[in-house]
């Protein structure tokens, strides 16, 4: 049996009222890192170390702010063109809480699903949680779905990207490791037949080993029901590391990386030729369990990041094909090169041009090489720098010179006048005028 490789314990959050398990996000701290004895398990969840040095606590105070990876997009001409709404998004992960108030109404428990074994490896009981997929001791699962469809609220500038969606709740993993391979492949089918039109996956691989291939078959059946898939594509990435992660890598998967406010590839992201699009996934805020927001960083939040974009897009364009919808994003992605590189991808997603630069007239296919040279075009605009450029910079300090020499010009022609007045002065106090 697939094993998933179990979490890093490291510093579980305090929690409101409970001393325990709701608390338990032993995975937030560098799980991409912590590896089992089998070597072909799953890792859940993709995630980098986070930003808030484990002082999450579930519940949480709430982000009175917008966050970053929201003031890159024009929200008001982005739902303008869609919200999502109609949208059913599975997301395969630690379970989503609903006690959450941006996530109470943006979850179809209905269609939820707990898929995690009702005994151990010691044959005891355990304590499953919601038979829905409605409760979260590890916190992974509810920021995914807030990064997807949180619904507005007072209070906070956090919201999702596509606050009319649905969410699909699918317990596939918790903080003992449970799942495999195989009971993956059994949430994809379950999404599938409860009828998502996308699944999210912020899993991957440990050690780049091919999985039972029943995971692949419940991609490729997914994909033939036209269920977009996206999924994250690692964190192994420090030092240039490269290999193939699954399911991010299969045909037809949106695999995705995370990238910085200067729009590169975050250290940690995982590269590969597979990558197809990267999204902001450094100090990510999101909805935690019990109420309010923490940060947190990796693959796992690029992931919701493009499915919310792909749960806009289905709603718009109903009729359009997964893989329409696939390449509608990877072509108007922003691009500091015109082809494909194995960082981020095809670019950095662009929620507002994926929604409004579409051409009726021309179908709708993935950027691809012919000849060796690749036919995509370079954005027509420039990528968003929230941090200063060197020539924001030299522009600054250029400024500040010119200003600096009109004052000291101004300063020595007000002594000019000063010495000229006092003469005068002093003239006429000797009869001179």
């Amino acid at each position: 049996m697939l094993k998933v490789r179990p979490f890093r314990k490291a510093q579980e959050p305090r929690t409101a009222g409970t001393a325990g398990t709701a608390g338990r996000r032993a995975a937030l701290i560098t799980a991409a890192t912590a590896l089992t004895a089998t070597t072909s398990a799953i890792a859940l969840p993709a995630t980098a170390a986070h930003a808030d040095d484990g002082q999450c606590t579930f519940p949480a105070k709430p982000y009175t702010g917008r966050p970053w990876a929201l003031q890159r997009v024009n929200l008001d001409e982005l739902w303008a063109q869609s919200t999502g709404k109609g949208v059913r998004v599975a997301v395969i992960d630690t379970g989503v809480d609903v006690k959450n108030p941006q996530l109470r109404h943006a979850v179809d428990a209905s269609k939820g699903m707990n898929n995690l074994p009702t005994k151990n490896a010691k044959g005891e009981k355990i304590d499953r949680g919601s038979p829905h997929g409605t409760t979260d001791t590890v916190g992974h699962g509810t920021r995914v779905a807030g990064i997807i469809a949180a619904r507005p609220a007072k209070g906070t500038g956090f919201v999702g990207l596509a606050p009319g969606a649905t969410i699909i709740p699918i317990k596939q993993n918790d903080a003992e490791g449970d799942g495999t391979a195989a009971t993956l492949a059994q949430a994809i089918k379950h999404a599938v037949d409860v009828g998502a039109d996308v699944i999210n996956i912020s899993q991957d691989t440990a050690n780049a080993v091919r999985p039972d291939s029943r995971l692949e078959q419940a991609v490729d059946d997914a994909l033939a029901h036209q269920v977009v898939v996206v999924a994250s594509a690692g964190n192994d990435g420090l030092g240039g590391n490269v290999k193939i992660t699954y399911p991010a890598s299969y045909r037809g998967v949106l695999a995705v990386a995370a990238s910085d406010r200067n729009n590169e590839r975050a250290s940690f992201s995982q590269s590969g030729d597979f990558v197809g699009v990267a999204a902001p996934g450094v100090d990510m805020i999101s909805t935690v369990p019990g109420g309010g927001h923490c940060s947190d960083n990796g693959t796992s939040f690029s992931a919701p990041y493009v499915a919310g974009v792909a749960a806009l897009l289905k709603a718009k364009y109903p009729k359009w094909t997964a893989r329409e919808i696939v390449a509608q994003i990877e072509q108007t992605a922003e691009r500091s090169i015109p082809g494909h590189d194995r960082l981020v991808g095809w670019g950095v997603v662009d929620p507002v041009k994926a929604l409004t630069d579409v051409d009726p007239a021309h179908p709708v296919q993935s950027p691809h090489p012919e000849g060796g040279v690749t036919r995509a075009e370079a954005p027509s605009v420039p990528p968003l720098h929230f941090g200063e450029t060197p020539e924001q910079r030299d522009t600054r300090l250029g400024t500040y010179v010119v200003i600096g020499g009109l004052v000291a010009v101004a300063g020595l022609g007000g002594t000019a006048v000063a010495v000229r007045d006092a003469r005068r002065r002093r003239g006429r106090a000797g009869g001179v005028s």
